[in-house]
């Protein structure tokens, strides 16, 4: 099997529930998200947000769209200074006990899984810019956190 990098678009951030929400697409589709997947993972959005713990509201969030059927929205939130609390839904993955192939009909699933190859990159981008502009300044800087993100590009750009 041939593996083929996906697609990774940014979005503006938004607010949900108090937080402010950094957004990653990826998707092997050039045209990105369908719009009802898109609006269906980010309904479910609230659900996966962790309480006010004192820490800087901020979350980053990647939606992918599989190859198949499959939909997933992950969400990871920091908490506690310095730690990354996360909550996921998936869509049309019976594997992930989903009940049926559609891709707008999200569910939390059980596994303990945080994100696969193509969800990844983000995560370590975000890591690094929380660092940079959170924790190892005299005064964190949260709207420069939020304008830190990953280029728009392909899941394997390191740029």
């Amino acid at each position: 099997m041939a593996f083929t990098e996906k697609l990774l678009t940014v979005l503006p951030p938004i607010e949900v529930a108090g937080r402010r929400i950094k957004r990653y697409h990826v998707t092997a589709d050039p045209s990105g998200i369908a719009p009802d997947v898109e609006k269906a993972a980010y309904a479910i959005l609230p659900e996966l947000l962790p309480e006010p713990d004192g820490t800087p509201p901020a979350t980053f969030v990647v939606v992918h769209r599989g190859n198949d059927d499959g939909a997933y929205i992950n969400a990871y939130s920091w908490v506690w200074d310095n730690v990354l609390h996360y909550g996921n839904a998936a869509a049309g993955q019976p594997v992930l006990g989903c009940p049926d192939a559609d891709p707008t009909h999200f569910v939390r699933p059980q596994a303990p899984w945080i994100g696969c190859v193509f969800e990844l990159p983000p995560v370590l981008h975000e890591r690094d810019a929380w660092v940079r502009h959170m924790l190892a300044p005299d005064v964190p800087d949260i709207e420069a956190y939020l304008s830190d993100s990953l280029p728009a590009g392909t899941t394997g750009d390191r740029s």
